[in-house]
């Protein structure tokens, strides 16, 4: 029976994903209002978060941030599933990089590049992009989902214009595989550590906040330069996504420096624009050992 609801579930995507943008933006506009008016999805935790990450602003400035992260997380859902069948002209019209230049010289002269970015814009069509311009030279890493045969269509999606993805555990199995030619390794750095692995608290949006060191760790164990992707949205649809150097040569960086730095780059972005970060992710789960 669960094959079959999955089989079923992949068919019904499949046919979403082939329907014309205006169309696509259409259900988006459905879904939206499913989703804040009618499932109410995780407002509380979107509330809380606002309310906590932005005490300066209004009760009213929240609730138009709210509502904008609702119609965005709607956008972001459909272009997910258009991902299942965009072509790659199609995908360019929509997503470009500026400064993809900041990563292309490096591999050049043979070194690799640590790219981390947060769960803002578009990431899912961030791995299609990078994917397209650099192929299997991209590593991204993930987070497995707890059933195997959606991860596995997640992967296939991610992966389909040329990027490999590896699950966060194996990281270091596959950088051994590339010990002899360079490569971006695609990170995203606002992942929530279990309590077991949250051993650095940095201050992020007012918040004492849990966080992995695994993009200094092997930016410095490798030498590799460090580089922000900033997914920005233009308008429905269309995304740039601006690449922006941080440290050319991370071994010589003080201890947290390099993640203190790529924290405050995305807490800079967030505050320009903050209805494109991920809002309904539970990101504070956790409190520093002596706020226990």
């Amino acid at each position: 029976m669960k094959k079959l609801t999955f089989k079923l579930t992949v068919f019904f995507l499949k046919i979403v994903s082939l329907v014309p943008f205006r169309l696509l933006f259409l259900l988006s506009d459905v879904l939206y209002f499913f989703l804040y008016y009618l499932i109410r999805y995780r407002r509380n935790v979107v509330r809380t978060n606002l309310q906590n990450a932005f005490p300066e602003k209004t009760p009213a400035e929240r609730r138009g941030i709210e509502k904008k992260f609702y119609a965005f997380l709607a956008d972001m859902i459909m272009e997910s599933v258009k991902s299942i069948s965009i072509t790659e002209k199609q995908f360019r019209q929509r997503y470009r990089f500026e400064n993809l230049e900041a990563i292309t010289h490096h591999l050049e002269k043979g070194r690799s590049v640590v790219a981390v970015s947060g769960h803002y814009g578009n990431w899912e069509w961030g791995s299609l992009g990078i994917g397209m311009e650099l192929g299997d030279q991209v590593i991204i890493v993930y987070k497995p989902l707890s059933d195997k045969d959606f991860d596995q269509l997640t992967r296939s999606i991610r992966s389909r214009f040329g990027a490999v993805l590896v699950p966060m555990k194996q990281t270091l199995r596959k950088l051994t595989q590339y010990k002899h030619r360079p490569f971006v390794l695609a990170l995203v750095g606002d992942q929530t550590p279990t309590r077991e692995e949250s051993h650095l608290f940095l201050p992020f949006l007012h918040q004492p906040t849990a966080v992995y060191l695994g993009v200094e760790k092997i930016a410095k164990k490798n030498n590799s330069a460090i580089v922000y992707f900033n997914v920005d949205r233009l308008k429905r649809g269309y995304y740039i996504c601006k690449i922006k150097p941080l440290i050319e040569f991370p071994e010589a960086a003080d201890e947290h420096e390099i993640t203190r730095l790529h924290l405050a780059e995305l807490e800079n972005i967030i505050r320009n624009k903050p209805e494109f970060w991920l809002w309904s992710h539970k990101r504070w789960k956790f409190k520093p050992a002596e706020d226990l």
